[in-house]
């Protein structure tokens, strides 16, 4: 009788783990091209038109909608870290868990550390692109490209540019 009831039991969750899988199956998963930073914001990467011009308007405007829109992601990281630090500020009575406390604070603040530079690069290249000078390489002046401004909006240096700096980078600290 016992191992009728298993036996039941297995079968009734090996139909709805089956059943379960057949629902998961039939979503299809987003795709987006390359990942780029674009597509994290819901905003479709930039399909040149025939004959457009390098930075045009409407690739200006394109990148500033991405910038801003990180920009606003980030900032509100910002706040929600501030609100859950400020929740979470009690003391603890316990030594270990006061010490992951502060340690988990300490990471979110190293963190935090980081987006506010990160920031600052959104900023100079929101004023690069007032300015007109977004997507032109900083070191030798020729295009930085399209698909490596999808990529990572706040480059500054082509991609050759970039390779050397790196290279030269490691040959300074090795």
């Amino acid at each position: 009788m016992a191992n009728e009831n298993q036996t039941q039991v297995l079968e009734e969750t090996n139909g709805l783990v089956e059943e379960k899988a057949k629902r998961v199956r039939k979503t299809k998963p987003k795709t987006t091209e390359g990942g780029t930073t674009a597509s994290l914001f819901g905003i479709e990467p930039y399909q040149p038109k025939k004959n457009e011009e390098y930075m045009s308007e409407g690739q200006l405007e394109h990148f500033r909608k991405i910038l801003l829109a990180w920009k606003e992601e980030l900032m509100s990281e910002v706040d929600r870290t501030l609100n859950t630090m400020q929740d979470e500020n009690t003391a603890l009575p316990d030594v270990n868990d006061r010490a992951t406390q502060e340690e988990e604070f300490a990471i979110e603040l190293r963190t935090r550390d980081r987006e506010r530079k990160l920031i600052r690069k959104i900023e100079q290249s929101v004023e690069a692109i007032k300015n007109d000078d977004y997507g032109f390489c900083e070191t030798c002046g020729i295009e930085i490209g399209l698909r490596r401004l999808e990529a990572r909006p706040t480059a500054t240096l082509c991609i050759d540019c970039k390779t050397l700096a790196e290279i030269k980078e490691k040959q300074n600290n090795g």
